[in-house]
């Protein structure tokens, strides 16, 4: 009896409620130590303070699949089947993390998919943080944003295979749904506007950034100009050496003549007898011709 579906309970998703565990685990939670004593005749009312007691969350876990009290009460949610009233108080209620995440999963497997996404959505700006058990029986650190992540895109979660929900663009195409409204789009909105103000208004440090195209061009231009500059200065350089080269001849030639012409007068145009006239009165010895 204490593991029976209530009477007046109503299927769901064509089955039994509590179907949709699978069978081997709610073999273990039937007979496991917290099912027997804090889940017995528990009614939606005591089932507050028994969520209100969660310190974790977690399906099986261990060699021999023990299960955490937090799968020991979604099942008994299912036997029980609270009102929906009751489901979205846990969710809408933000002093407790562990009840919000009790409720969240429930309304995952028995809501429909319009339900799921409505209530679901707004908790994924839910930031703080909660404790996971996983299949080793070890903590690990995580969020609730994570967890109702994982409950709107995941198959499985907390070792309870979930039903198929709907993707969102389909309902959005029949109007079942309004689009999504992200919560960064202020701050994206934001930053077009300073990037429409930057193009507006370009400040002179900054430069456009060119396309893989006109970046091969700007190579390519830079290239031929560094070759033509190149070949200009071997130009000038090979015409300053024939210069040095022709002019050299006439110093070494002029050097070489002892400074006289090619009809014998010096460079001073004096003749040889009008030297030696010159050396008599000063008297020195003339020169020989």
């Amino acid at each position: 009896m204490a593991n029976r579906t209530v009477r007046d309970a109503q299927s769901l998703h064509g089955t039994n409620p509590q179907y949709l565990v699978e069978k081997i685990i709610r073999a273990r939670i039937y007979d496991c130590k917290y099912w027997k004593e804090w889940c017995f005749a528990l009614t939606a009312e005591l089932l507050v303070d028994r969520a209100m007691e969660l310190r974790y969350i977690g399906g099986t876990f261990g060699g021999n699949i023990k299960v955490t009290p937090f799968l020991c009460l979604v099942l008994k949610m299912l036997q029980i089947q609270p009102d929906k009233d009751i489901i979205v108080e846990f969710i809408k209620q933000q002093d407790f993390k562990y009840v919000r995440c009790l409720g969240a999963i429930y309304l995952r497997l028995t809501c429909s998919s319009v339900d799921c996404y409505s209530y679901l959505e707004p908790l994924l700006v839910d930031y703080r943080k909660i404790r996971l058990m996983d299949v080793n029986g070890k903590y690990q650190l995580s969020h609730v944003d994570e967890f109702i992540d994982d409950l709107l895109v995941g198959d499985k979660v907390c070792s309870i295979i979930l039903p198929r929900l709907a993707k969102r663009s389909a309902l959005e195409e029949t109007n079942a749904l309004e689009p999504k409204i992200s919560a960064l789009e202020d701050d994206l909105d934001y930053e077009d506007d300073e990037d429409s103000s930057s193009d507006e208004e370009p400040s002179p440090r900054k430069r456009r950034s060119l396309s893989p195209e006109e970046s091969k061009k700007s190579r390519r231009r830079s290239r031929s100009r560094d070759r033509r500059s190149r070949s200009r200065s071997k130009d000038r350089k090979s015409d300053d050496r024939k210069n040095k080269r022709g002019s050299s001849p006439d110093k070494r030639g002029s050097k070489r003549g002892g400074g006289k012409d090619d009809d014998g007068f010096k460079k001073d145009g004096l003749s040889v007898s009008e030297t030696n006239k010159l050396r008599a009165s000063l008297g020195l010895d003339p020169l020989q011709e």
